[in-house]
């Protein structure tokens, strides 16, 4: 009887470990994927190559960001494309470029993320700028591909003196 248990028990484990391995891997692919969609900005950001950038949001009016930048909020490719030009054309030489603490989570065609950020580059004037910015992205499978849909950029605000932490380290 003892036996009949354990090779039940072993049955249903197995059984159970093959029903996982195909979601786990669909997760973990649909993940390798929008890591590679990130890291593909980065290095787009760091070229300031405008087209390449945009590559990573969904087209049309579907794309919403708030960003750090006024106005508010951004609503639509072209007027986020627009902020990205602005700030593009704020750089003068290289932009360095970097993202840390990348979370991702995924549920079949819908995914979101959370990451740090790191900018620096020297602007027109000669002054050097940089940040640290938190982004959290909300990401949509479009015909097989993962693209923004709404996008979140800030940095924390010292509250006291109600000027935003560029440099905001944990």
């Amino acid at each position: 009887m003892k036996r009949f248990a354990f090779v039940a028990a072993a049955g249903l484990l197995a059984a159970c470990n093959l029903l996982y391995a195909p979601a786990a891997q669909a997760q973990s692919k649909n993940e390798q994927q929008i890591r590679a969609l990130e890291d593909n900005f980065i290095l787009a950001v760091k070229a300031r190559d405008l087209d390449a950038i945009m590559k990573m949001y969904v087209p049309g009016n579907e794309l919403f960001v708030f960003d750090i930048s006024p106005p508010r909020q951004y609503v639509g490719f072209d007027a986020y494309r627009k902020d990205w030009k602005a700030f593009l054309d704020m750089a003068k030489g290289p932009v360095h470029a970097e993202i840390s603490d990348l979370s991702i989570t995924t549920d079949g065609k819908l995914a979101y993320s959370h990451s740090m950020q790191h900018l620096s580059f020297t602007t027109a004037d000669s002054s050097p700028f940089e940040f640290n910015a938190r982004v959290t992205d909300c990401y949509r499978k479009v015909d097989g591909k993962w693209l923004v849909t709404v996008e979140s950029v800030s940095v924390p605000v010292d509250m006291a003196t109600g000027k935003a932490d560029m440099a905001s380290k944990p």
